[in-house]
């Protein structure tokens, strides 16, 4: 569990990230998740956009990301969710 401090960090890293994937109107599947699981492993840190098209609510898509990925949900911030997981092999951010 991220604390508040480690939070406000993590949002500041992540300002100039780009999104990495997106939800469309397929929502969540297995695939995706399997994806933004390899690729939270390399980065530790990423952005992830909510189509306008998907009928889900981005707050709950991230509770559900955040979950499947086994990350934490650093924030959700209008259509843009934003996922933390500590890299074993490439860890890059060191947290306050």
């Amino acid at each position: 569990m991220l604390t508040g401090k480690q939070k406000r960090y993590l949002r500041s890293q992540a300002h100039h990230l780009d999104a990495i994937f997106q939800i469309g109107k397929g929502g969540l599947n297995d695939q995706l998740v399997r994806h933004i699981n390899e690729a939270i492993e390399l980065r530790e840190l990423m952005k992830v956009s909510v189509l306008n098209n998907c009928s889900e609510e981005p707050k709950q898509l991230g509770a559900e990301l955040a979950e499947a990925a086994e990350a934490e949900l650093v924030q959700v911030i209008g259509r843009t969710i934003i996922l933390y997981k500590e890299s074993r092999e490439h860890k890059q951010i060191e947290l306050p």
